[in-house]
């Protein structure tokens, strides 16, 4: 049967229009189950590696028709005890009966009753594969009557688009991941980020940097937004961005001031994008005095190099711009005992001086506690 999928727009769209969002498969399956006319729908998600379909994310729709009917989850499921589902072929479609157990009579005879008290009379299963990283099933079940031919091959010809959704939200999720990881660790940093274009126009900017800097509509119209800057600052950005927009280079980083307290740092952007879309030419970055919790930087300190809990938190304070006397000292330390512990905290970080030992812990892992 040939399926004519520009009357399926609804069941595809779906799979495109909401890619990033975990919604994206709720309006699919929602979708799918008005045009299958099937009584609930389930679908689960699961890493190849997972132990059992138990472990699967889970989502469960049903038609206003099966409100009353009893829960179905995957434990449910997995209680059915039916043919293990990583063992369906991908793309095919198959009868809830296949699954079932026709060496055992007892164990048929539960399994027809499990379905039973669950409203499962007729059910279709579909699983689809990605990259050996995910397995997703569709579960479509009725009560009063099977399936017709049509609503199978309807079921049967989501499964491309479905892989192919899924590979774009395994993508998302994974660049997701990564953009959060990066985030987190130049927050704790104090580091903020600014993408901008040729016109020095705002293409991203980093939580950091939305909440320190402030921005304005560009005054030619265009859409976005810049740096609100001074005037002249403004300016000399531009021309900054413009200039490496024509492929020049650009000798040392550019110093742009925004107030009294604050500055960033203009640099040549490296980073990969479509052709179809803006390319960012430079990054702004700006940096705030931040310290890690000085707890935790200390218990970092002390496992790292093997000190003494007091060791660690003298070091831990030296860094912070305290004289060894006066952090010896709110430790409760004598002043020769904190000089002791400095050399000792000295000879185990490999430092050749208070200024070697700041150095060694800011460049090390304490400030990212």
């Amino acid at each position: 049967m040939i399926i004519d999928s520009s009357r399926q727009d609804d069941i595809f769209l779906p799979l495109v229009e909401g890619i990033r969002e975990l919604g994206q498969w709720q309006h699919f399956l929602a979708a799918l189950m008005a045009r299958t006319q099937a009584r609930r729908a389930v679908m689960l998600i699961a890493p190849t590696e997972a132990p059992h379909e138990a472990d699967s994310a889970f989502l469960h729709l049903a038609a206003p028709r099966a409100a009353q009917d009893p829960p179905l989850d995957a434990e449910a499921l997995h209680r059915l005890k039916l043919q293990p589902l990583r063992s369906l072929r991908p793309a095919r479609v198959y009868a809830i009966d296949e699954l079932l157990d026709y060496d055992d009579a007892v164990l048929l005879n539960e399994q027809r009753a499990a379905l039973g008290a669950l409203n499962i009379r007729f059910g279709r299963w579909m699983r689809v594969t990605v990259n050996r990283l995910v397995d997703a099933w569709i579960l479509l079940t009725r009560e009063k009557e099977d399936f017709s031919s049509g609503a199978v091959a309807t079921l049967s010809s989501t499964a491309p688009y479905l892989q192919a959704a899924l590979r774009a939200f395994i993508a998302i999720s994974e660049e997701r991941m990564a953009r959060t990881l990066a985030q987190s660790t130049l927050a704790r940093l104090g580091i903020g980020q600014v993408a901008l274009d040729e016109t020095g126009r705002v293409l991203l900017a980093d939580a950091m940097a939305e909440r320190l800097l402030a921005f304005v509509a560009p005054p030619d119209g265009r859409s976005g937004r810049k740096l609100l800057l001074p005037l002249a600052v403004a300016d000399r950005l531009e021309r900054c961005c413009a200039s490496l927009a024509a492929g020049h280079i650009m000798a040392e980083p550019l110093l742009i001031p925004v107030n009294d307290d604050l500055s960033l740092m203009l640099q040549p952007a490296a980073l990969p994008t479509l052709p179809s879309l803006a390319q960012p030419v430079a990054i702004a970055t700006l940096r705030v005095p931040v310290r890690e919790d000085e707890r935790q930087g200390t218990a970092i300190l002390r496992d790292q190099y093997r000190l003494s809990r007091r060791e660690a938190a003298l070091a831990q304070k030296i860094s912070r711009g305290e004289t060894i006397v006066a952090a010896g000292r709110e430790l409760h330390l004598t002043d020769e005992t904190a000089r002791n512990y400095s050399k000792r905290i000295y000879a185990r970080t490999g430092s050749r001086g208070q200024a070697d030992l700041v150095r060694h812990i800011l460049c090390g892992l304490a400030p990212l506690a």
